[in-house]
């Protein structure tokens, strides 16, 4: 078993971390998008009881993923006044492909060709709370 993840920060924070602005390659408008990221450094916990122990143990390990959305497919309105909520996203099929390893181990990786969701992944834009209304 692994538990790839940054942990969780004191502030409660959790399975977040900044990244740099070019991993990340969008276009609201096709719904095309890419999120990719090479040796990104990531404890590994080894199960999921461990990483939210209140002393986890882990040992280094290394993580990259390309995620890529196709777009070109459907255009979706979405908005919800009770929960201060609106989008529009294009629809279209998207790709995962990652390798992960840990401590200089055996890498696991995702299928050689992809994995790929043609269901109703959507790329666009949101607004929400404060922003809700503008």
């Amino acid at each position: 078993m692994h538990d790839f993840e940054p942990g969780i920060k004191p502030s409660g924070l959790f399975w977040t971390i900044p990244i740099d602005r070019s991993a990340i390659a969008l276009d609201p408008v096709t719904g095309r998008a890419r999120f990719h990221m090479q040796n990104l450094a990531v404890p590994d916990y080894h199960d999921f009881f461990s990483a939210i122990s209140p002393s986890p143990e882990s040992v280094p390990g290394l993580v990259s993923f390309d995620v890529r959305w196709a777009g070109g497919g459907n255009r979706t309105n979405v908005r919800d006044v009770a929960f201060d909520f609106a989008g529009e996203y294009v629809t279209g099929a998207t790709t995962i492909d990652f390798v992960v390893s840990s401590n200089g181990g055996p890498a696991i990786s995702s299928d050689p060709n992809g994995q790929t969701n043609v269901g109703s992944p959507g790329v666009g834009h949101e607004r929400n709370g404060v922003f809700f209304n503008r």
